[in-house]
């Protein structure tokens, strides 16, 4: 039976410095199979401005996967180009896909800085551009002293780029919009409209229009296609991207590799329209994560009982457009003292786990803290120092492998109550189904008919949060119980 595509995000934002990644995920590459995991997200794996301090969103060098001695060393922070290459290799003998993270939309770390006019924007909307532009000194040229030309000779100059976020001379910072033969008319289209005008992030901006530009990001695609085992790409910062870049970018990568990879691109909107307005106009080439059901299992974990479990899907990605949709409980910008900060509480994680590893309808991304839990400190947004402990969920691994022995057949739901829902999957003639149920309130229980073919059949919990056996009757019917604020999923006795 083929695995069902399971995807592990293996590393968080505070994973300790000093190149231990790598060979942590070559060491823990045949568990991670065994588990039942198919694609490994691993993080940006190209050298960052800070170097071997970078979490790797600060796009430096594309080309230096930690071989070249540039930003302060020659290794990255997950390791050197070797530690990686063992790693990938690994994975992929032990079955498991590779997913690179790519961060397409800026660079930082800058080797010179140029000459360029500029034209002030109004940070809140960008669309307000001054009609006044000056000169100034901008850092928005790329040369890679370190690598010399390996791999590719091309420089990045300020044609490569729309906008910086700071100037010399004069010293200034804020939104600048670069004057080049490419820009002129404004910003990208085909981003996401919040500041009127989303083309601009951080950095130097990175300019699509440039035709030279998208040749040299198809050529490393290819050249990281032929250079490490890769079967995919994690895509940062896409509602910051023009849509018609991605749909022309993952046409290229497909053709060249001759095979299917796995596309997911980060478009962090909460807003389902604009989810699907993107995908239709990528036509589909990319999926997306599912940003609204990540903040409903959000909400659901701080309200408590008050959150109405039946509306659990409404408004989401996975039920408008499954096909599409990648479903996360966290990440690394979701984590506490992270940009994006909406942790999911402990007690509702194996909940919401559940509702993604088990159901039919879209592709489950699990978390690296979820599964071998993380410790950190760092300042909040208040200035002040925490200690943040992120837990090992210990249902996660059960879950996990319960995807692949017990997620089948047909999905029927019972989203009839405030706070206790169910889902069943009937099973097929090859492999066994189950029942789910979950409660953000008290003890509770659900009433589940799963048809005379399974009458007189006994039932425990997976999971063993409750210990009690259920019996179907005659008419393949019984209620399954559930512990209050907790999951169960009851499969055949005699499958355990």
């Amino acid at each position: 039976m083929t695995k069902k595509t399971t995807l592990l995000q293996f590393f968080h934002w505070y994973y300790p410095d000093g190149g231990k990644l790598w060979p942590e995920a070559a060491e823990r590459a045949a568990q991670i199979a065994q588990l039942g995991i198919t694609d490994l997200w691993i993080p940006p794996a190209y050298k960052g401005a800070s170097g071997g301090y970078s979490v790797g969103y600060d796009s430096y060098d594309l080309f230096d996967l930690g071989e070249f001695d540039q930003k302060g060393s020659r290794a990255t922070k997950y390791g050197d180009k070797e530690a990686l290459a063992h790693a990938a290799t690994a994975l992929r003998d032990n079955g498991v896909r590779v997913i690179y993270d790519v961060v397409f939309n800026h660079k930082l770390g800058a080797d010179e800085k140029e000459q360029v006019h500029v034209y002030k924007a109004d940070a809140n909307n960008r669309n307000d551009i001054n009609d006044q532009g000056f000169d100034a000194l901008a850092y928005t040229r790329f040369t890679f002293p370190g690598r010399q030309g390996t791999y590719s000779k091309f420089i990045w100059d300020y044609k490569c780029f729309g906008g910086v976020d700071y100037v010399e001379q004069p010293d200034e910072k804020g939104v600048f919009k670069i004057a080049n033969d490419y820009g002129d008319d404004g910003w990208n289209d085909q981003v996401g409209d919040e500041k009127g005008n989303y083309d601009y992030l951080m950095g130097a901006d990175v300019e699509f229009r440039n035709p030279a530009v998208v040749e040299e990001l198809k050529y490393w695609a290819r050249w990281l296609l032929e250079t490490l085992p890769c079967d995919g790409f994690r895509l940062d910062a896409a509602k910051h991207i023009p849509a018609w870049f991605f749909k022309e970018w993952a046409d290229h990568v497909r053709d060249s590799a001759q095979r299917d990879l796995f596309i997911v691109a980060e478009y962090w909107s909460h807003d389902l329209a604009a989810l699907q307005q993107y995908i239709d106009l990528v036509e589909g080439k990319v999926m997306l994560f599912d940003v609204a059901l990540h903040l409903k299992f959000h909400q659901a974990s701080k309200q408590g009982d008050g959150f109405d479990m039946a509306q659990m899907f409404t408004d989401t990605l996975t039920a408008a457009d499954p096909a599409h949709s990648v479903t996360l409980v966290a990440n690394h910008d979701t984590q506490p003292l992270q940009s994006l900060e909406a942790p999911v509480e402990p007690w509702f994680k194996p909940l919401a786990y559940a509702l993604i590893l088990l159901r039919e309808q879209g592709v489950p991304c699990v978390f690296y803290p979820d599964l071998y839990g993380a410790s950190y400190k760092d300042k909040g947004s208040d200035g002040q120092e925490y200690q943040i402990d992120m837990p090992i969920i210990p249902e996660l691994e059960k879950l996990i492998q319960a995807r692949q022995r017990f997620a089948n057949g047909v999905q029927t739901d019972y989203f009839d109550d405030k706070n206790c829902v169910a889902f069943s999957r009937s099973g097929t003639a090859e492999a066994p189904g189950c029942v789910v149920v979950l409660t953000n309130g008290a003890e509770s229980g659900k009433a589940v008919s799963l048809g005379t073919e399974l009458a007189h059949k006994n039932w425990r919990d997976l999971l063993g949060n409750r210990q009690d056996e259920v019996t179907t009757d005659e008419q393949g019917k019984a209620t399954f119980p559930v512990n209050g604020g907790s999951v169960s999923v009851w499969v055949l006795a005699e499958t355990l």
